[in-house]
């Protein structure tokens, strides 16, 4: 009689080997297991903005929604009322011109974006430049196209900004790709329009396509860049934008490409693959953000201003030191020399204190000696984890 096999064992593909399961996830499963047992962990890690999205925009998503027509597949770039809605908006806040039939392709969140440009591009033999710290998935894209990442270090000290001379010095010939972010996350660095002319250059010389993801750009930051307005960048740069940050849609999953025809039909060819397009009322509503006037921005702003003071206080209470000067929806600061890393700090306070904040060395090994605070919570919420704070340490 045969014996019967009651175990059945399926190995994972080789491109899963160098990918772990997203930091967060682990860390929110964590979390909701100390909840369980009465911790009520205060969460000041993870930017999902917690304020709602401009009122009209949800109005416009529920009229939508209720047309019966308006539930059917739809095409995979997008309809035009979203194209042209992005266009009009890249001319009017970064004084970039594009083509809305040709220029522009809406995603599905620009996270997806990021996984569509390296299957796009990177194969087995080809490098991709990845920040050191930077996010996260930037590495594991990188990873599960089959390509090898290589890593340029970002260092406070130059402004998180890198170092394109050093790089020119070396072997460039299998870098196909190269993912940089400003203001960048999550460090906050800001970077300006000479910069992102070198790096321009810089791409052009080594024959390197420039990934610029561009989420942060409107939050606590008074001058907001696209690579795309250097002269002669479409020839080497693809751009993702984002709804989540700037409009508080990140739950709606919504992002955008941007570059020249060739590059977005490029991408189109594995993305059309991937999905069947975006639901009809979520574009229309989308469409209806992007034609927000300057008060919006203004008064998100002026809640994350609040807010931040408040996380100030917070890292004070933890003698960490920060540059005030950053961008975007967190704050990067640098710990003690008391502790040994990022990590050591992060868990003293989720175990003493139930708060939870963001190790830095979860971005890169530049990052283990600092900590990252969302600005996703109120003022009250901070108030008490700084209480928290203090109390465990007494």
């Amino acid at each position: 009689m045969l014996k019967k096999k009651t175990d059945m064992q399926v190995k994972i593909a080789d491109r899963l080997q160098q990918t772990e399961e997203y930091y967060f996830s682990k860390k929110l499963n964590q979390i909701a297991e100390m909840n369980k047992g009465g911790a009520n962990v205060l969460n000041l890690g993870i930017g999902s903005p917690d304020l709602p999205p401009p009122p009209i925009v949800v109005e416009t998503l529920i009229r939508e929604a209720q047309n019966p027509h308006n539930h059917a597949y739809q095409k995979y770039n997008g309809v035009p009322e979203l194209r042209n809605a992005i266009a009009e908006w890249y001319k009017r806040e970064y004084n970039v011109s594009l083509d809305p039939e040709k220029e522009i392709l809406p995603l599905i969140g620009s996270k997806e974006g990021v996984m569509h440009i390296c299957m796009t591009y990177l194969q087995d033999g080809d490098e991709a430049l990845v920040p050191n710290p930077g996010y996260p998935t930037y590495l594991s894209a990188v990873n599960l196209s089959g390509a090898s990442p290589r890593f340029y270090e970002l260092s406070e000290e130059n402004g998180w900004l890198p170092n394109l001379e050093d790089l020119s010095k070396q072997d460039l010939s299998r870098v196909k790709i190269m993912w940089v972010n400003y203001p960048q996350m999550p460090t906050g660095a800001k970077a300006n329009y000479a910069f992102f002319s070198e790096l321009v250059s810089f791409a052009k010389r080594h024959h390197i396509l420039l990934c610029h993801d561009n989420p942060y750009s409107f939050i606590l930051n008074e001058e907001q860049i696209s690579l795309l307005s250097v002269e002669g960048s479409k020839d080497c740069v693809l751009e993702l934008n984002s709804f989540s940050k700037t409009f508080n849609m990140a739950g709606w999953r919504i992002g955008m490409l941007l570059g020249n025809r060739e590059r977005i039909a490029e991408v189109m060819r594995f993305k059309s693959n991937m999905d069947s397009g975006m639901f009809y009322p979520l574009q229309i509503a989308a469409s209806k953000a992007l034609s927000l006037g300057k008060d919006w921005y203004k008064n998100i702003n002026v809640e994350y201003q609040k807010r931040r003071i408040k996380v100030y206080e917070l890292l004070d209470t933890l003698k960490c030191t920060y540059n005030e000067e950053q961008a975007g929806m967190f704050v990067w600061a640098k710990i003690p020399d008391e502790y040994q890393d990022s990590y050591k700090l992060a868990d003293e306070i989720l175990d003493r204190a139930h708060v939870f904040i963001t190790p830095g060395g979860i971005f890169g090994s530049q990052g283990n000696r600092y900590i990252r605070i969302s600005l996703c919570a109120t003022e009250q919420f901070f108030e008490e984890a700084i209480n928290r704070i203090n109390s465990s340490r007494k």
